[in-house]
């Protein structure tokens, strides 16, 4: 099976999948887990992402209400991720395992220093032959500044570390498709509004993510060249199984030539903004060109130098995702403008690239 050949692989746990409905943690079914990585682990790199600290956080604290907010699960949060944490270690432990904890919030994936900073520290932990256990650093993120669902969170780790397989256990076989007969689709090779279509609303009791963000963190693999699993986590040995039996969807990752920065670029969770360009413009970035302050006709939302936007054509079809090399309040003075232009109307020097070839990736 593929992921026999897989030298990095991210198992994401949804808190359905380590804790019960009374709030315990299912000790039995990690434990069952653990014993499965240890027969296939070898030489491989394991990434655990795990969420169940808000889950545990209530269970402890005797909370049973499922509207909470958001300043109070920060607060639950910090609780439960203490827990949560005990209870690898101690289980982990008795498999002759090291592990190491890693919280991240947002800005820890989405900003290209930082990215790189966590890499290190995964690399780093590797050679210290330890399992990082990962989650969403819920005590300090806010609704602004959250992945909102340990899915996407998982997918961006796979891509910041060059994993070859994401592997999401949940409480489901896969994704299916909309027959009556609800038939389990066994491989992905492109996700568009059909597939989207095919993905059911509900969450469950603790979950906060659902298909549609499992959608979400399978486009992110496919982007940057990693293979997505999802498959049932309710059974003992989730890994033997999924091995053995073969039930699960599988997510292709499309062909890529992709440095590991455009695949940071191309993965990005969010924009800071959106940038309008005529056909020109277009044409010029279909051949693989810089962006022009001349193409630009129109910038919307607010960001800084640096940041992830999106480039849209005249038909508002998105074409790009870049770095941008102005801040909008800049680009807005500059745009349709030759590059003569922009530092007699700026009245400093600067680069004449509104997004440089090399800091953008075609979509």
């Amino acid at each position: 099976m593929l992921i026999n050949n897989s030298k990095k692989i991210v198992i994401k746990l949804g808190s359905s999948t380590v804790v019960d409905k009374k709030g315990n943690f299912k000790k039995k079914w990690v434990n069952s887990l653990i014993r499965d990585i240890k027969k296939f682990k070898g030489n491989r790199d394991i990434v655990i992402v795990s969420s169940g600290a808000i889950a545990l956080g209530q269970s402890y604290l005797k909370i049973k209400q499922k509207k909470i907010k958001l300043e109070m699960s920060q607060a639950i949060a910090a609780v439960g991720q203490i827990h949560l944490a005990g209870e690898y270690q101690k289980i982990f432990d008795k498999n002759n395992f090291k592990t190491g904890q890693i919280l991240i919030s947002p800005d820890d994936t989405e900003q290209r220093r930082r990215a790189l900073n966590v890499r290190r520290t995964f690399e780093n932990l590797f050679k210290l032959n330890a399992i990082p256990i990962v989650n969403e650093n819920d005590t300090t993120a806010t609704s602004e500044i959250k992945y909102g669902d340990n899915d996407r969170l998982a997918a961006r780790v796979a891509q910041i570390i060059g994993a070859d397989t994401l592997i999401i256990f949940s409480d489901v076989n896969g994704l299916y498709n909309k027959d009556k007969k609800k038939i389990l689709i066994k491989e992905v090779k492109d996700i568009n509004e059909k597939v989207y279509s095919f993905a059911e609303k509900k969450i469950n009791n603790y979950g906060s993510g659902g298909m549609i963000t499992k959608l979400d963190a399978a486009k992110i693999c496919m982007n940057s060249g990693c293979y997505m699993f999802i498959a049932n986590g309710r059974e003992h040995n989730p890994l033997q199984n999924m091995i053995k039996n073969r039930v699960f969807t599988c997510f292709i990752p499309k062909i890529s030539n992709l440095d590991a920065r455009k695949k940071w670029i191309v993965s990005s969770l969010s924009s800071q903004g959106k940038l309008f360009i005529d056909r020109g413009a277009a044409k010029a970035l279909s051949n693989g060109k810089s962006l022009l302050a001349a193409g630009v006709t129109k910038v919307l939302g607010k960001f800084k130098k640096g940041e992830n936007i999106i480039i849209l054509d005249e038909n508002n079809n998105n074409i790009a995702r870049g770095l941008s090399s102005f801040s909008s309040e800049e680009i807005n003075k500059i745009k349709g403008k030759q590059s003569g232009e922009i530092q007699p109307i700026l009245g400093y020097p600067s680069k004449s690239e509104i997004i440089h070839k090399d800091d953008m990736v075609k979509m």
